[in-house]
């Protein structure tokens, strides 16, 4: 990806792209950040109207790269391939994309165990961690991503229900 690329994309001049960005990098974490934000409302999830069981099917569903955008795990695979000229867009991803969705589970995850669903002693970051990988798992090998929420949940339920 170039500046000049971005400029023919957008049907603009590559002078008009650095009249607003002084390189390729601050472009793309605006364009990063501005489509993170518009995700990050859609984070929260209800647990009064789920069972708990079904709060945490949600929660792992929410972990798909692709649940915002189906382009996503590609991207984040660019994003990963450009870490040793840019790990500014590892950092981005991490915060923006990677652990709002890992603290959405472990959220998920301590109201549950304030309900007394969950055991009290399970560690929420490792299960959100590879819930997560879950998804990347998945993709490598070709899976139907769909069935993964409820897969993992049927593995993990029967471990961490009080």
């Amino acid at each position: 990806m170039t500046l000049g690329d971005i400029a023919a994309d957008a049907g603009v001049s590559r002078p008009t792209l650095y009249r607003r960005w002084d390189n390729k990098l601050d472009l793309v974490a605006d364009a990063l950040d501005y489509g993170f934000r518009k995700q990050r409302d859609q984070y929260d999830i209800d647990l009064d109207q789920l069972t708990p069981r079904e709060a945490l099917v949600e929660a792992v569903r929410r972990l798909d790269p692709a649940y915002f955008n189906p382009d996503a795990m590609v991207l984040m695979g660019n994003f990963a391939g450009e870490v040793l000229h840019t790990p500014q867009l590892l950092e981005m991803l991490r915060e923006h994309a990677v652990e709002p969705r890992v603290t959405l589970v472990e959220h998920v995850l301590s109201q549950l165990q304030a309900k007394g669903a969950v055991a009290a002693d399970i560690d929420k970051h490792t299960i959100a961690t590879m819930c997560f990988g879950s998804y990347f798992g998945a993709f490598y090998r070709g899976d139907r991503k769909e069935e993964i929420p409820e897969g993992v949940v049927a593995v993990l339920w029967p471990l961490i229900a009080a």
